[in-house]
């Protein structure tokens, strides 16, 4: 098979969303930086939502982005935590997919602690083909060929080849 139609993972980004900013969303950073290994990066609401109490600009939630080997033993660890059955309807047209951790506490080295309480994660992967930057660079900037674009079905081989998904 040609090296640049080979689907590869481009990065994971794993999102915990708490809702409100204080000792809370610190907790929330601590777990998801022991878990990543990574600095994590806070998220700020886009609106104001009266009846939950979130204001634009409030901080919500935090977020990390892993790439290369580090996102690739990640999504195997969460994959096998998750234990979820991923299913064509996750998966974009562009073949990237997400899915959802109810629990942080099913990761290795992490326990339940009445102090913290349980958070769970929500983990979005990005697939891209080599041959992509062609639409990011600045000079000679062109849109990316249709057989470069990972196609859904591209997607779900993958997931089921590398990291032995079922995907129903």
């Amino acid at each position: 098979m040609n090296p640049m139609q080979q689907v590869v993972v481009d990065k994971v980004v794993v999102h915990m969303g708490v809702g409100e900013a204080g000792d809370k969303l610190v907790k929330a950073e601590d777990i998801l930086r022991t878990i990543t290994g990574q600095t994590t990066v806070r998220t700020v609401a886009r609106m104001t939502v009266p009846a939950f109490g979130i204001r634009k600009g409030a901080p919500i939630g935090c977020k990390v982005t892993l790439r290369g080997a580090t996102a690739i033993k990640f999504l195997e660890t969460s994959l096998k935590v998750a234990e979820v059955e991923i299913t064509k309807r996750q998966f974009d047209l562009q073949g990237n997919f997400g899915f959802g951790v109810d629990e942080h506490t099913d990761f290795p080295g992490m326990s339940y602690d009445p102090k913290i309480g349980i958070f769970g994660m929500d983990i979005n992967v990005v697939l891209k083909k080599p041959g992509c930057r062609i639409a990011r660079r600045s000079i000679a900037q062109r849109k990316v060929p249709a057989c470069q674009v990972v196609r859904p079905d591209e997607a779900v081989s993958f997931i089921k080849q590398r990291f032995g998904v079922e995907v129903k």
